[in-house]
């Protein structure tokens, strides 16, 4: 028993280093990355979560900002340009909601603080 077993993964081995790309998936990355977010889910969130969310978001930004800059020194193709625009279309929803939110507010200065805190993001 024990005998084919090891035959079996010797032979799984010897099969992926003939075949290095079986161990690749077959969809591409493009099926890989996620969608943004939509108005409609974010209406949902609290306002924490939403800020939470801003961060996460604009640090995806800035790492995505700062790949493609080291790659476009160096002459080389960013993968997933399309990831940007989802990211900034994402960040421009949340502002959306959040000054939905503030108008909707019946207080005014509340509002109007609720306004002030979204320009800052």
């Amino acid at each position: 028993m024990c005998f084919r077993i090891a035959r079996v993964v010797r032979d799984y081995a010897v099969g992926i280093m003939r075949e290095p790309s079986a161990l690749l998936p077959t969809n591409t990355f493009d099926d890989l990355t996620s969608r943004g977010w939509k108005a409609s889910e974010l209406r949902l969130k609290s306002w924490d979560d939403l800020q939470k969310l801003w961060y996460v978001l604009l640090k995806e930004k800035n790492m995505l900002m700062t790949q493609r800059q080291m790659l476009n020194a160096q002459n080389l193709q960013f993968p997933n340009p399309e990831r940007i625009p989802k990211v900034r279309k994402s960040m421009c929803r949340i502002k959306h909601v959040l000054t939905e939110r503030a108008i909707e507010d019946p207080d005014p200065r509340r509002s109007a603080e609720m306004k002030r805190m979204i320009n800052a993001l």
